[in-house]
């Protein structure tokens, strides 16, 4: 693992042209309620059957809710030997930090709407 990284940068690094890899490790519904733009889910208990997929990349970037899972996944990601060149980091504060945009998957926003709101 190459370190933290800060959302700032994160955020940053986006908006280039080669952005890094955003792994987003949540279950797969707390990803569909919002994750950052353009990052992929691979839950932390696929990630030994899935982290395959990341081999090639230059750049990876782990995120979870507050900063301290994704830097198991991200150790995880660079004891891989597929990742070995790859640059690997773990956003610092996680998703709780994350002051960017969010983008949420269509169907959990058309089932969101559906329900009425909470009376408390």
């Amino acid at each position: 693992m190459d370190g933290e990284i800060s959302t700032d940068e994160v955020a940053e690094l986006l908006n280039t042209e080669e952005p890094p890899r955003v792994v987003d490790i949540r279950s797969p519904a707390a990803f569909a309620r919002g994750h950052i733009p353009g990052s992929e889910n691979v839950p932390l208990g696929e990630l030994p059957e899935r982290i395959e997929s990341l081999a090639g990349s230059d750049r990876i970037v782990t995120v979870c809710p507050h900063g301290k899972a994704s830097v198991q996944a991200a150790r995880l990601i660079t004891s891989y030997e597929g990742t070995a060149d790859a640059r690997v980091e773990s956003m610092a504060g996680g998703l709780e930090d994350w002051d960017g945009p969010l983008e949420a998957d269509a169907a959990t926003e058309t089932a969101a709407e559906s329900e009425p709101d909470a009376p408390f």
